[in-house]
């Protein structure tokens, strides 16, 4: 009976995994679909996200059933319960996805990046799509420094949105108005994307310790680490 406990454990971890890549992937072509203003492909993504939602559906009807049946103590209930959150997390960044292609459709068959900050949004995707990447390797690993690792990461990520406002409002290049909200919006998408990657990391660190940090502390995760873990 244990041995099967921990195999639906695992499941869920490799549900969150999954979850991550698909993330990744939609915001990729997304981000592909509104650079080369791709009505089909930014569909595609639109049509796709239904895949993250229900893996989401099916780790959240996995994780309350394996509650009723099993009633885990400690580690294994923080696994569960934290699993829950993080699917949240994971589903949100693929809705973000959807709102880029959303975006783009919309935009067709014009594009909805100015020329000037293609750049910036380019890197943009690059970042969170990384980091939404590495939360998934954080979770398949209960590794609780790659929290910190990502807040790192999200600073790059919020320099590039202040790039973005730079660039709205630098009078020597005026952006008209529908470019101006329309890279707005892009801007928080990604942004957001990105904290949707830290938040899942900083679950691990609950994950592992059985404690919180607010993700302001400076060393909070470097004191979380040396905390061992709850004993069952």
């Amino acid at each position: 009976m244990r041995s099967l406990f921990q195999e639906e454990l695992a499941f869920t971890s490799d549900q969150l995994v999954e979850m991550s890549r698909l993330s990744a992937r939609a915001l990729d072509r997304a981000t592909q679909s509104l650079m080369e203003a791709d009505l089909a492909l930014a569909e595609q993504v639109i049509t796709d996200d239904e895949q993250i939602d229900a893996l989401r559906r099916d780790l959240d009807n996995r994780s309350i059933d394996i509650l009723a049946r099993q009633q885990p103590v400690a580690t294994d209930l923080r696994q569960l319960v934290t699993a829950l959150r993080m699917s949240s997390d994971l589903e949100r960044s693929g809705d973000l996805a959807r709102h880029v292609a959303k975006l783009a459709r919309l935009r067709y068959p014009h594009g909805a990046v100015p020329e000037e900050l293609r750049g910036v949004f380019a890197e943009m995707a690059v970042v969170a799509r990384e980091m939404v990447l590495r939360a998934g390797e954080i979770v398949a690993a209960h590794d609780p420094n790659g929290a910190r690792e990502l807040q790192l990461r999200d600073d790059t990520m919020d320099r590039l949105h202040r790039e973005v406002f730079r660039v709205l409002l630098d009078p020597e290049q005026p952006v008209d108005t529908q470019s101006a909200i329309d890279a707005t919006l892009l801007s928080r998408y990604y942004e957001r994307f990105a904290d949707h990657a830290v938040s899942v990391a900083i679950r691990v660190v609950y994950l592992v310790t059985g404690m919180w940090h607010d993700e302001q502390v400076p060393g909070a995760y470097e004191s979380a680490v040396r905390v061992p873990p709850a004993r069952d």
